[in-house]
């Protein structure tokens, strides 16, 4: 048990998503106006992050049309913060607050809420399992300004990574395991573990998002102990004309048609439920497989509330209220090569 029972904020991030067909474009804006996103001088950043909503906003609308309007995502992080909480009640009042990156709510309402909650101390946690300077390093920055805007002068941990998490693992692994059932008796089938593209540029500059995806397959892999298992590590959602990771998974599709083989999609970089696996694995891509004969398609749900994925977020909490400091990665120390840039220069503590 942690040190006495205490207040304890912790404060969930993840991408956010709009919650109308209204909000597609205000939240496109704020997507490109991230200089994690589009790293140019104000002006212009502000200026090409509109005119990219004004392009793309239709698009997009379209695809949440295909979801009922809106993005589940905040819906899904609810969820997983109730279960979180209840799985660290013995620690003391434990209260978890969302706080996304460019939706509601976001960093500076979510401050002010933790604030009025007078918390000991504060836990970040991305629900990013694997770092990237665009996703959870533009998260944890947007949380510390908010904070220093309020003097939230509160002792502060960061688990700013956990893509080798026995938990997650586990619980990839099982859902990977349980679509393999479903698979036809003769069917050869390869496994597309599929992350959300990052363009290259960012890798070259040290971040270690691509290195943490293969350490998460690798380690699903071998939980799952499958002898001379088809595997590859592929990307998707890739937007304009940068060079961006690859394989690419529509690329993957075509491959595996052109070997006869089945697909089994595992979402690696995803823990909720979203666009780009509602709609452009399970339709888009789905439909793609069918066209080029893929002999089957099959996609491993998300983790969302799986217990064993709860578990682990639940002891990565417990640890850091139980000593560590700073920023650390879910094992509690560096998981990442030297010469990887794991958290912005601005966060203190020892990057993953």
């Amino acid at each position: 048990m942690a040190k006495g029972r205490e207040k304890v904020a912790v404060i969930l991030f993840n991408l956010g998503g709009p919650d109308s067909l209204t909000a597609v474009k205000p939240f496109l804006i704020n997507l490109f106006s991230d200089t994690a996103i589009i790293n140019a001088p104000a002006p212009i950043r502000w200026i090409l992050a509109r005119f990219i909503a004004w392009r793309r906003a239709q698009t997009a609308r379209d695809i949440y049309a295909q979801i009922g309007g809106a993005s589940p995502l905040l819906a899904n992080t609810i969820d997983q913060a109730k279960l979180l909480e209840s799985s660290l009640a013995d620690l003391g009042e434990v209260k978890c607050f969302i706080a996304m990156r460019y939706w509601h709510p976001m960093s500076n309402e979510v401050a002010i809420a933790v604030k009025k909650f007078v918390p000991d101390r504060i836990v970040l946690l991305p629900l990013y399992p694997q770092f990237s300077r665009a996703t959870s390093g533009s998260s944890i920055n947007a949380w510390h300004a908010a904070a220093a805007k309020l003097e939230l002068d509160i002792p502060t941990s960061t688990i700013c990574c956990y893509p080798t998490n026995e938990h997650y693992v586990s619980a990839l692994a099982q859902g990977l395991r349980d679509e393999l059932l479903k698979l036809s008796l003769i069917t050869q089938f390869r496994v597309l573990f599929s992350a959300h593209g990052l363009p290259k540029k960012n890798v070259v500059a040290g971040d270690p998002y691509q290195w943490q995806i293969e350490q998460t397959a690798a380690a699903v892999v071998e939980v799952l102990a499958t002898p001379n298992l088809d595997w590859v590590v592929c990307y998707q959602s890739r937007v304009g004309p940068l060079d961006w990771l690859s394989p690419y998974t529509e690329d993957e599709l075509v491959r595996a048609a052109g070997d006869d083989v089945a697909v089994v999609i595992v979402p690696v970089a995803f823990v909720s439920e979203h666009s780009e696996t509602l709609v452009e694995l399970d339709l888009d891509y789905r439909a793609r497989a069918k066209l080029l004969g893929v002999r089957e398609y099959r996609r491993v749900q998300t983790l969302g509330i799986n217990s064993s994925f709860i578990a682990g977020l639940a002891a990565m909490v417990r640890n850091s209220v139980d000593g560590y400091a700073g920023a650390v990665s879910g094992v509690g120390g560096r998981v990442c090569p030297g010469g990887m840039h794991c958290l912005m220069s601005d966060i203190k503590g020892e990057a993953g």
